[in-house]
């Protein structure tokens, strides 16, 4: 059983494990802009078929080998949609999701082998928000996650958020300061998003790449680092009110001080 978010992953047939230890303020916030997938799913071969098809799509994928790992990943972490198998080892997709529903309340899609009339109904009974049959084609998957999208974006209470005189328009993806447009990338505009939704919060860069980046993203690299330079020039250095704040071994911060 996992614990303190010490993950244990099996892809293409090898196990490895990712440590990055995040704080309980973490769970069950969509901190980032970049939609973010958990796909339960034994079969190493399947898993990293939707893996590589929903990342080249632009989201950010994480993969569970067994039922149990993906029951607590879908409990601990924020995910928009999971995706989840029947036939798993340690617990089946049935428990799996009856256990899930007494808990959050994410998007799933049964994606199995399994699809006699008496087992699509089953699963959306049991709480299922689709259900789709193996073998399938990945453009159909495609348009069935971003249908789930669709569905949890009309949820959203507010599209555009603001700290002092910076302004993050979620809806046509575009970053003001002040009256100056500021172009930003797809990680950086998550970050931004991730550092305004907690504005006043300080952000560990361990929390930070678990909501911006891959779950299985090396936690021992200085991408936060070099995130938050680039994004402090864009943001911070033309303007003479910095946003971004450091706090030397703990993490970072956005708000506006006296």
């Amino acid at each position: 059983m996992l614990e303190n978010y010490d993950f244990v992953i099996q892809q293409d047939k090898r196990f490895f494990s990712v440590h990055c230890t995040a704080s309980s303020s973490s769970v069950h916030q969509t901190g980032s802009l970049v939609m973010r997938i958990l796909v339960v799913e034994d079969e190493p071969k399947t898993a990293e078929y939707m893996h590589q098809g929903l990342t080249e799509s632009g989201y950010i994928v994480d993969i569970a080998a067994t039922g149990l790992d993906g029951l607590y990943l879908a409990q601990h972490q924020a995910y928009d949609v999971v995706i989840l198998d029947v036939n798993l080892p340690e617990m089946d997709g049935w428990e799996v999701l009856s256990r899930l529903r007494k808990t959050v309340s994410t998007r799933v899609m049964m994606v199995t082998a399994r699809g006699r009339l008496e087992e699509k109904v089953k699963g959306l009974e049991l709480g299922a928000d689709d259900y789709l049959v193996k073998p399938f084609e990945f453009p159909e998957l495609l348009a069935r996650v971003r249908t789930l999208m669709r569905r949890s974006e009309q949820t959203t209470t507010s599209k555009v958020l603001q700290v002092g005189d910076l302004e993050l328009d979620q809806g046509r993806h575009r970053a003001f300061r002040g009256s100056q447009r500021i172009d930003l990338t797809t990680k950086e505009f998550a970050l931004l998003h991730l550092l305004m939704r907690h504005s006043g919060e300080v952000m560990s860069r361990t929390q930070i790449i678990s909501l911006v980046w891959d779950m299985n993203f090396d936690c021992d690299t200085n991408v936060v680092e070099v995130s938050i330079r680039r994004l402090r020039a864009k943001i911070d250095d033309p303007f003479e009110t910095k946003l971004i704040h450091t706090l030397r071994g703990v993490g970072y911060v956005l708000e506006v001080r006296e």
